[in-house]
């Protein structure tokens, strides 16, 4: 699935959108300087889940995992960090979570798998809505009033009512734009297919700016007053000015190829790839200040003072404490 080998060897080179040239030129970087072996970040806790862990969300009391093998989605106390309950669904939920409005989000594989609705209170089904993921690497997000899915290739985004369970609104975007942000009234979506990240206003649904970043971008994440994408095309990070709407730094990071995601925590930005399961950026000079390889990785995610990351082929559940700096940090 991965060609891990291929992307040591990383020349300066300035990116290119359908919609435009990026403005950054990546500052060259000897990522074997800063990489070290997986075994030197001990996690705190080490949970079992079985199967093929991956999307994540967090709840005041609980992790929630998406198992794409399993067909379920996992719910973790907090508290105990164990596994307490297991919600099946007829298609495996590969497309993102989100919560919300006393919800966990899970789209579903497949047009008939649609939408479902998990009761944070009870662990089970409250709603199956007809609105099906447009791509199995896709998202969701959750914005103050609304819920927003890319249902189709064409970039059909949908803005969903949580108190009805009805679309209020559809927004044209870019063909194979996929995964939805919402942040500071914004949603950004990343355009796989055409290389661009599109500013939609939340309140309207108006298209405010379509930016040209790196190849290929997919997941995403909001931190520091910029927009992050993670460029599946040739392992960049875009960094785009949340204010401005401006390309302000391509930062080489090895991590191109199928799956991964990015978040923000603890001062830093942190990304993942099976193969180079955790990697830190410092967002003060925009470069890889540490970069762990080995088994591991897919999904990471920050809260409640720890990194969460997955073991998608082990089927485990990492949890690394970060109020300090991780071991073999700078």
């Amino acid at each position: 699935m991965l060609h891990v080998a291929a992307r040591f060897a990383l020349p300066v080179f300035l990116l290119a959108a359908t919609a435009g040239a990026v403005s950054e030129t990546p500052v060259p970087l000897d990522l074997a300087a800063v990489r070290v072996p997986m075994s030197t970040l001990a996690p705190a806790d080490t949970i079992k889940l079985g199967g093929s862990p991956d999307w994540m969300a967090l709840t005041p009391d609980a992790v929630w995992v998406a198992n794409d093998q399993l067909k379920c989605v996992q719910r973790i106390d907090l508290r105990t960090r164990q596994l307490v309950a297991a919600v099946a669904f007829p298609t495996a939920p590969s497309s993102g979570l989100a919560a919300g409005f006393g919800s966990i989000w899970v789209p579903l594989d497949g047009q008939a798998g649609g939408l479902a609705r998990i009761d944070i209170s009870t662990s089970r089904v409250a709603a199956r809505l007809p609105f099906p993921p447009g791509n199995d690497e896709g998202g969701i997000a959750v914005s103050p009033d609304s819920v927003w899915l890319v249902t189709d290739i064409r970039g059909t985004l949908l803005r969903i009512d949580p108190d009805k369970n009805i679309v209020r609104q559809t927004i044209a975007l870019p063909p194979g734009s996929f995964n939805p942000l919402y942040a500071d009234g914004i949603v950004w979506v990343t355009g796989f297919e055409t290389n661009v990240l599109t500013a939609v206003e939340a309140h309207s649904g108006a298209i405010l700016a379509t930016i040209p970043v790196g190849p290929h971008p997919r997941f995403l994440t909001s931190a520091f007053g910029s927009i992050w994408t993670l460029n599946q095309g040739d392992g960049t990070i875009t960094r785009v000015d949340q204010r401005t709407r401006r390309v302000v730094a391509t930062i080489v990071a090895g991590l191109s190829g199928h799956g991964g995601d990015i978040c923000a925590g603890a001062d830093a930005i942190w990304a993942t790839l099976e193969g180079f399961p955790l990697t830190k950026i410092n967002p003060a000079t925009n470069r890889v200040v540490r970069q762990w390889a080995g088994p591991g990785g897919d999904e990471v995610r920050y809260g409640f003072g720890s990194l969460w990351l997955t073991h998608l082929r082990a089927g485990l559940l990492w949890r690394i404490p970060v109020s300090a700096a991780p071991p073999g940090t700078p």
